[in-house]
């Protein structure tokens, strides 16, 4: 028991000094480190359970041990600002899962707290209530704040987590800021762990950078699975489920992750696609005869090399 509570001081002694190098006021981070210690089990007895969210999907969830969890920093990353619609779904119906498993449990949920900086939403858009609907949400329970600067979104973010009033805190950002790299993150990451409540950091257009958050995931948008006609006929091209590619970039796990999803907004459930159903991805050799055309949407194919240039003079 002594050895612990040496150990302990000296975990308060660093988070005091860390704090410090960061202009972090001390009592802040003395109280969220105190909520951590009488958070943590003592020695001898069983280990707590970490929250978590399950997304139904076994393989997902085994490459996540266990599914995502509810008291840390999640980050979800799309390649390319076209894409963020894909990555913004995909982030709703993390929420709706996590509101339609909360509901079990408790009479009223949580609302949910959208933080987007100025330049995200002039590239990404402002999410939409019909659209915020159709994916399991409930407008009257979504919050959004755009804040001007980037300093105060990361403080409204540190607040909001604080309060513990929200089911989870969505943080969209737009590339890769500057001002906002590993300190932040791991501030963000504490106190997320100090209120037990899951913070989505949603990066759009942005390239890997270490952080804090214990899973990395980046979304793709995937064509949407051919439904079958009454007949047994299938329909190509109708209208289907939002359909993701994943590839779980940063975890445990040796190697990256990828699986394509569907999202049943009505159920609020996700469902895996086999290769063998899911259309092909632009880019990819399709079933058919005849010459493959490139999809101008990705634009695989880059300018030829001017090779020599001649230069002319001038004339008088």
């Amino acid at each position: 028991m002594a050895e612990t509570a040496v150990a302990r001081e000296t975990l308060f002694v660093l988070r005091e000094t860390i704090a410090r190098l960061e202009g972090r006021p001390i009592p802040a981070l003395t109280a969220a480190a105190h909520e951590t210690q009488a958070a943590e089990p003592d020695a001898g007895s069983a280990p707590v359970a970490q929250p978590l969210l399950v997304t139904g999907v076994a393989d997902l969830d085994e490459a996540m041990q266990g599914g995502v969890p509810l008291d840390a920093l999640t980050e979800i990353r799309s390649l390319a600002l076209r894409d963020a619609g894909a990555a913004s779904a995909f982030t709703f119906a993390l929420a709706a899962r996590l509101g339609a498993q909360a509901a079990g449990k408790t009479a009223a949920v949580a609302p949910v707290l959208w933080i987007g900086d100025t330049v995200a939403a002039m590239e990404a858009g402002l999410p939409y209530p019909i659209g915020i609907r159709d994916f399991g949400l409930e407008p009257a329970g979504f919050l959004h704040a755009s804040p001007r600067k980037l300093e105060e979104v990361l403080w409204l973010a540190e607040t909001a987590l604080a309060s513990a009033a929200f089911a989870v805190v969505i943080l969209e950002v737009r590339g890769n800021p500057a001002r906002f790299g590993l300190t932040e993150s791991r501030r963000l990451a504490l106190r997320a762990k100090a209120a037990g409540r899951p913070l989505f950091l949603l990066r759009q257009g942005g390239e890997e950078e270490a952080s804090s958050a214990l899973f990395r995931l980046s979304v793709e948008p995937a064509p949407a699975l051919a439904r079958p006609l009454p007949d047994g006929s299938m329909l190509g091209g109708s209208i289907g489920h939002p359909a993701f590619r994943l590839t779980l970039e940063k975890s445990r796990n040796p190697a990256p992750f990828s699986i394509t999803l569907e999202w049943n907004a009505h159920d609020r459930q996700f469902s895996p696609v086999p290769d063998a159903q899911r259309p092909a991805f632009p880019g990819e050799h399709a079933a058919h005869s005849g010459a493959d055309l490139s999809a101008s949407a990705d634009r695989p194919d880059r300018p030829q090399a001017l090779g020599p240039v001649l230069a002319y003079s001038r004339p008088a």
